[in-house]
């Protein structure tokens, strides 16, 4: 007789691969193609499943992308957990050296998420909240680390500073992607990850002597 807890749970882990194998596909045609090259017909042929398995997972194209930039973030969001060890400069370099790797080893979430943030396009309305949202969570992450390894800065200093820091990662990040891969995206932020922490503490020398 067949177990029906067994086909049950046999169906649950068909189903999670499934889902991931048109995660790999979405993402892969996404990357070469864009947004608008890229289609449920494509993203079946590449992950050899018919486009109602698709539909039976994703409602339609905006929210298979969705699905893939949060795969991406989630695995990008484990990166932001500083250091335990070290002097308050070296913690934050740390920081930025996770991040770093993270974007070298899933880089769908900041590649799909600049390119519709840039379009703004209202058809991709779910995917764009998804990476706004995610980049929302990543700023307030920052901002309560920088609050307490550098304690004293003023409520628009450290907006500033959020600021100045993950524009200059995205700029990092599409140098590299401009380069096809030539930089040196470690090392650059590790520059930056001190340039941050420098500038911090001149902004805090300057309010030590108002």
């Amino acid at each position: 007789m067949t177990d029906p807890g067994r086909s049950k749970r046999r169906r649950r882990v068909d189903g999670e691969l499934s889902r991931e194998r048109i995660l790999d596909a979405a993402s892969e045609i996404a990357t070469e193609r864009g947004y608008e090259g890229t289609s449920i017909a494509l993203v079946s042929a590449k992950c050899e499943l018919p486009a109602s398995s698709i539909y039976w997972h994703f409602k339609n194209k905006d929210d298979l992308i969705a699905a893939v930039i949060e795969r991406s973030f989630a695995s990008w969001l484990n990166a932001w957990q500083v250091p335990d060890e070290g002097t308050a400069r070296e913690r934050v370099q740390g920081l930025a050296m996770q991040i770093a790797k993270a974007l070298l080893e899933s880089p769908d979430f900041i590649r799909l998420g600049l390119m519709l943030a840039l379009e703004r396009r209202p058809i991709e309305a779910r995917a764009r909240a998804m990476f706004i949202q995610a980049r929302t969570q990543a700023a307030a992450t920052l901002t309560q680390t920088l609050s307490e390894l550098t304690p004293g800065l003023t409520e628009t200093q450290m907006r500033q500073l959020v600021t100045y820091a993950i524009a200059g990662a995205d700029g990092l990040f599409i140098s590299n992607e401009v380069d096809d891969g030539a930089v040196d995206l470690i090392e650059l932020f590790d520059l930056h990850a001190n340039a941050l922490y420098s500038t911090a503490l001149r902004l805090l020398a300057e309010n030590a002597g108002r």
